[in-house]
Parts: structure tokens; sequence; C-alpha cells
């Protein structure tokens, strides 16, 4: 069930009026209802995975139950480890079965032997790498005594598969998500102003922006021999825009869903195109799985609490990791090392880059986010380096290139009009993010100030959406 569709429009309203106004005296109930509702979300698209969250939710309840009367060290070590081998292995064998058998085969026939490897056709459940983040962070945090094991399954459950981030984040913490089912919720009208704010916000973001982008850049990305470098470019930087919108836009719907329901997910994006540095935009940008990796990788890894080299080793390591995570392809692990790379570098450069104009230093950090992002889109590897090699190869630059875009009326482009409002689109973008983010300017002011707000931004969706079901970047990972 996607957040942009008909059938979430009237499922939402269904579980609002059921979890507030039939059983909301009972929370043991309330919490019963966000499980089978969110197991009702996540069947939408196949039934046959919810064995899968049952089975996750099962073995870590079970593992922190005995952690919590296991005193003996090798034993909770051996019950930590099931449950890492449980999670990682599912993940694994889903998302990466098919990737490590080709790699396998490919390797042996660079050396000469033709091995021959049968591929399955399997079938990537929706959101597997989220939630297994989520329920890992739970007996990780157990193992290591920074959170007391629930003994109640129902409110365990409910952590799991919570239906507003279930399928792509927030992945939040136990410590943080996990109480906030323990406590009696109480429906407040600012609960409910906000969140649908923040509802409308994302949809805007995903419908209007981000869906109409993906339609330029699906073009240029699916046909990069047919387009000159400057197009490209073009074409890169709306795809920066594209997934910020697609992604924080998602963050957005799922975070004002879960305060209709009394419960406060974290944060997810600030304003990361802002960044001026490598090192700062991943403090702004998917934020809830760049503090996963650190507090369960980078950390545990040494940190930087080791001699520099080791600490540029973890730093690396991590955003390798991190590029793997997102998906089984060549162009995720690049563009994991590439960012992991800039960081090491910046280390040694961040005097120098304190004394560089602060719009200098957001350009610079743009321009090395979309060189990566370059990799992260490209259909493979191949792709992506034709991609850079015709962005680099500034001797073809022409302005003349773009006219069939900057002026797309005249030439009668197929792709006019969505390029033409994608220009109008993203600067329109910029300020309302301002708007919208900024308390002063947009939340204290009294309601019917903001209601034509509301209204402009409905009929905004209405008119200028595009509606071809467009899914969501990150349910692929």
């Amino acid at each position: 069930m996607f957040f942009n569709s008909i059938d979430f429009a009237v499922f939402l309203p269904i579980v609002f009026v059921l979890y507030w106004f039939v059983i909301n005296r009972n929370l043991k109930l309330q919490n019963l209802i966000i499980v089978i509702s969110s197991y009702v979300f996540y069947g939408w698209w196949d039934w046959r995975f919810l064995s899968l969250i049952l089975f996750s939710t099962i073995v870590d309840y079970l593992v922190g139950r005995g952690l919590s009367k296991q005193k003996e060290h090798g034993k909770r070590k051996f019950l930590l480890w099931t449950s890492i081998a449980v999670n990682i292995g599912l993940l694994g064998f889903f998302k990466y079965y098919n990737f490590f058998l080709e790699s396998f085969v490919s390797a042996f026939s660079f050396f000469g032997k033709e091995i021959v490897g049968e591929s399955l056709n399997i079938i990537l459940p929706v959101g597997i790498s989220f939630y297994t983040f989520q329920t890992l962070s739970y007996t990780i945090d157990v193992y290591k005594k920074k959170l007391e094991p629930t003994k109640d399954f129902i409110s365990f459950a409910a952590f799991v598969s919570f239906f507003p981030q279930l399928v792509a984040g927030p992945i939040e913490r136990a410590k943080r998500l996990l109480p906030q089912f323990y406590t009696k919720r109480i429906l407040k009208y600012d609960n409910i102003v906000k969140g649908l704010h923040q509802i409308l916000w994302g949809l805007f973001k995903k419908i209007v922006i981000a869906d109409r982008l993906a339609i330029v850049v699906n073009e240029f990305y699916n046909n990069p021999t047919e387009y000159h470098g400057l197009t490209l470019v073009l074409g890169t930087v709306f795809f920066a825009f594209q997934i910020y919108c697609d992604f924080s836009g998602y963050s957005d719907i799922a975070i004002g869903t879960a305060r209709l329901f009394g419960f406060k997910l974290m944060t997810n994006f600030k304003t990361p195109y802002f960044s001026k540095s490598i090192g700062e935009f991943w403090k702004r940008w998917h934020i809830s799985l760049s503090t996963w990796f650190r507090d369960y990788v980078y950390i545990p890894l040494g940190g930087n609490r080791v001699i520099k080299v080791r600490w540029l080793f973890n730093i690396f390591v991590t955003f390798l990791v991190s590029g793997f995570w997102h998906g089984a392809n060549w162009t995720f692990i690049v563009w994991g090392a590439l960012h992991g790379f800039v960081l090491v570098v910046e280390t040694f450069l961040s005097k120098i880059q304190k004394n560089i104009p602060s719009v200098f230093n957001i350009i610079i950090t743009f321009s090395l986010v979309c060189f990566a992002w370059v990799f992260f889109r490209a259909n493979s590897i191949q792709d992506a380096f034709l991609i850079i090699g015709k962005i680099m190869d500034f001797t073809s630059y022409s302005f003349s290139q773009l006219d069939f875009y900057v002026v797309p009326v005249i030439k009668g482009s197929v792709y006019a009009m969505d390029i033409f409002l994608s220009m109008l689109l993203i600067p329109v973008l910029v300020v309302l993010e301002y708007i919208f983010t900024t308390k002063v300017v947009f939340n204290n002011l009294k309601f019917k100030y903001r209601l034509p707000i509301y209204i402009i931004g409905v009929l905004s969706i209405l008119l200028l959406g595009a509606f071809e079901k467009n899914e969501f970047i990150y349910f692929q990972f």
C-alpha cells in the first residue's frame, strides 16, 4: 500500500477512527490495532512476506527475554549472535544471494575458469532492510544493557511493524520508540494539525516534484547514449532533487501519520543540500540510517578512539557497508566508497575548508554529492562511467545542447512540460522548505493565514501532480 494511493487514503481514516474513537480507553487494544493495521498495510503488497516480519519479531522478542534472564557472558553473546544471524541471514538471502553468486561466477571467469551458478527468482520483500535494522537495534541495546527487554509481545510487535515507518523508515531505535507503546496516548488537536500539515507537505514533495522529475530523469538515465554532457548534468541535478523529495517526502508522511496516532518519530532530513561538507551532509541526510551505522558499525570498529590510519579505515568501511546496504549492485558500492573517500580526504582539508566562504563550500559539496548520485542512479557501472565521461568532456559543451529543453514550447519535446515545470518547481521547493521548516515564519501563524497555503498545496497536488503510481525510490532497499 503506497502513501500516495487511494487505498491508503481510505485505510488511514478507518484506522484513525478505530484507534481513537472505538478502543481509545484500552492501551493494549490500541497497540493490537496498530499491529493488525500494520500487517494489513504490509500484506497489501504480498501477504506471504508477513511471515518474515512475524518470524523476526518472535526471534528477537525471545532473544530479548533470554538476555534478561541470562547472566553468563558466553550465553548472552550466543543469544545476540542468534539474533544477528537470523536477521542478517534473511536479509542476505533475499537481497544479496544472486549478487554474490553472479560476482563469484564472474571472478572465476576472469581467471579463465568457467563455472555454472544457478540464480534464483527471488522477490525482495519491501522494507526488509529497514525493519531488520530496527529490530536489530533492540537486541543489540538489550545485550549492551542500554535497554530493558520488554515482556509485552504486542507492544514489541507494534514497534517492529509500525506501519507509518515500516517500509522506508525512519529507522527508529528501540530505546526511543518502544517506550511510546507503553504510554497512554491522548488525542490532541495540535498533533492532528501538525500531522496533516506534514503529510500534505510530504505528498507535495513526492507527487508534484519527485514524480515530475522522475519522468525526465528516467528518460535521460535510461538512454545515456542519446544525450550530451550538459543535458546529463541537468538530469543529474534533477535526480538530486528527485531522490530528496521522494525520500524526505516519504519521511514527512511517515512522521505526520505517526503524529496522528500520538507517536513522535525522529527527524530524518534537515535541508541536506545546504551542507558545507560531506560530513555535514551525512548529519542532515537520512539521519536515522547514518546514526545507525555510526552507533552499530563505526563505533564498534573503534570510531575515532584509535590511531589515525585506523580511524580513516573505520570511516571508509562504514560508508562502504552503507553503500552495500542500499542494494546488491556495484553502483551502490561505488557510491558508498566515494562518500567514504571524500570524508577521509576532508579530514586533511578541514582547516582549508574553514577559510572558504560558506556559499562556495555549499556549491562544492552539492557538486560532489551529485557526482556520487550518478553511480547511485545509473542502471549499471558501465552506464555510470559513460555518463561521467560525457559530463567531464567539457570540450563538447555547448548551450545549444540545452535549447531543446530550455525552450521546450518552441522545440515541442515530448518531455517539454515536465522539464519546464521541473525547472520552476526546484526553486519553489527551496523557498517552501524554508517556510515550512522555520517555525517563526509558518507554524506560529494563525490558522486563518495558514488555511490558504493548505488549499494551494492541495490544488497544486491535484493540478500539477504526476499520478503514474510511481513507487518511492527507497522501497527497493
